[in-house]
């Protein structure tokens, strides 16, 4: 279904932004955007868990923006969480009260989802997608490196250091000097020197900075006289100077200084200081486009049935050489066994989606071993860089895919929701009829939901001459009834 208006919340860890466009044809163009200053990442405690004031800042955020949002569609509507939400040991507790908050389910997406979803919002800016381009983004948490042309990527990577927690590690109490800036230099070079060898060999025509602390340094620039547009070396050099002179944001002696950018600000010079030795750069430009113009056009995607989570699907079933007939046959009885359960479900209902990438990836894990595959299937997707997909997404798809065979009651205590023994007992069965790796004709088999487990209907000719099945669903009655629930298997002349 297409929308006239979408929207995206991007809960960064410096800032939550809220954006609202109007699509026309496949374009976008913004309507609204909200921004709150929550500097989630500063809540972060050493153990990693995020501190009553930092969730009750995001909390009282979520709430306007749930105010914004209300009359959307639920499918109109994405809401994607970084890398303040990615390293909180506590997110599971904090996020049902932030989306109850919102209205809307979050996504915490892993960093090079991030990086995607980005530079798909800078390659809708700018002017000639057909150069190749170096973005870089830095955050409050993380700091994002893409290499793409057109509107693909070639190269995608997220690092662990933001604009905030390199502030406060770095710069405590806002002091700047010459010791600090060097030492936090020192540390961002460090972990560019993990990409910037690959990064060079890929190379680039040119340079471009999206987000916060880009803008900033940019408007910060130009509106002192220091480069005639962007971030010039010889300009960031001299900013960098005039801080530590300085020795605190408030007290630089610029004109612009965004009151809101000045608590992070020295973190995020120093990155950008280091991006640019590292990278050998000369001159970045700055693009509005950043990651949440990126989500609304991967949201408009998925409408017009462009969804990157099919092609990153199909990419992994090329990857791991899944036996395509095999998948096909299993999913097909899948949907099958869950529109028998689920009649009123849309083909686009996330149970359907779920099942059906789960049906068609179930064997990745056989390029590891035979031996225990599902087991190997569920770790790789829960643990792979799956473009387009939530880490929530894949850790449903793994426990969809763990549990379609074996012991049930050794998955129960990881089945969060009720619905999600639907999808488990349609592929559990689809996999079981299809156990032959054959063409044979569909099994004449009626799935129904009890209030006490499943319920099989099975025409009693087809399992007389089918003993193999017959005993593999007499095994499949005591595997869930050892996970306390019931499978009836009742065999019907016709």
């Amino acid at each position: 279904m297409g929308y006239d208006l979408i929207a995206a919340v991007d809960l960064g860890s410096n800032s939550f932004r809220l954006q609202v466009g109007r699509v026309v044809g496949n374009q976008i163009y913004p309507l609204d955007g909200l921004k709150e200053p929550v500097r989630l990442a500063a809540g972060l405690t050493p153990d990693r868990m995020l501190d009553g004031p930092s969730q009750l800042r995001a909390i009282e955020a979520l709430s306007r923006f749930g105010e914004r949002l209300r009359g959307f569609e639920p499918g109109a509507v994405r809401v994607v969480a970084t890398n303040a939400l990615r390293m909180a040991k506590n997110a599971p507790q904090f996020l049902p009260q932030a989306e109850a908050a919102l209205g809307f389910p979050i996504e915490v997406i892993a960093g090079r989802e991030e990086a995607r979803l980005i530079y798909l919002g800078v390659a809708h800016t700018l002017p000639d997608p057909h150069a190749q381009q170096l973005v870089v983004d830095i955050g409050g948490g993380s700091t994002e490196f893409i290499i793409g042309r057109h509107f693909r990527p070639l190269r995608l990577e997220s690092l662990y250091m933001g604009c905030v927690g390199f502030t406060l590690r770095h710069f405590p109490d806002g002091r700047v000097d010459r010791k600090g800036m060097k030492d936090a230099e020192l540390a961002a070079r460090n972990e560019l020197q993990t990409i910037v060898h690959a990064y060079r060999e890929t190379g680039w025509q040119k340079a471009v900075g999206s987000s916060g602390t880009a803008k900033a340094i940019a408007d910060l620039l130009e509106q002192n006289g220091l480069s005639d547009g962007g971030i010039t070396r010889e300009g960031l050099d001299r900013l960098r100077s005039a801080l530590v002179q300085a020795g605190d944001c408030a007290r630089l002696p610029f004109a612009g200084m965004p009151a809101e950018r000045i608590p992070v600000l020295p973190g995020g010079i120093a990155i950008m200081s280091a991006v640019f030795k590292e990278f050998d750069l000369e001159r970045m430009d700055f693009s509005e486009g950043a990651l949440r113009l990126g989500v609304l056009y991967d949201l408009l995607g998925r409408s017009h049935h462009e969804d990157q989570r099919e092609a990153t699907v199909a990419q992994f079933m090329r990857r791991y050489a899944v036996d395509h007939r095999q998948a096909a046959r299993v999913a097909g009885t899948a949907l099958v066994l869950l529109r028998q359960m689920m009649p009123e479900a849309p083909a686009d209902h996330p149970d359907v989606r779920h099942l059906e990438w789960a049906a068609r990836l179930h064997e990745i894990g056989i390029s590891v071993a035979h031996s225990g595959y599902h087991k190997h299937s569920a770790y790789i997707l829960a643990n792979a860089d799956m473009p387009g997909f939530s880490r929530r997404d894949q850790a449903r798809l793994s426990g969809i895919v763990l549990a379609h065979r074996g012991r049930l009651a050794r998955v129960q205590p990881n089945v969060r929701e009720p619905r999600d023994w639907l999808p488990i007992f349609a592929i559990r069965i689809a996999a079981l009829l299809h156990r032959a790796r054959d063409d044979a004709p569909e099994a004449p088999i009626v799935a129904f939901v009890t209030p006490k487990g499943f319920h099989l209907h099975v025409d009693a000719a087809w399992l007389s001459a089918s003993p193999l099945t017959a005993a593999a669903l007499n095994d499949e009655v005591r595997q869930w009834a050892a996970a306390g629930m019931e499978l009836r298997v009742q065999s019907r002349r016709k």
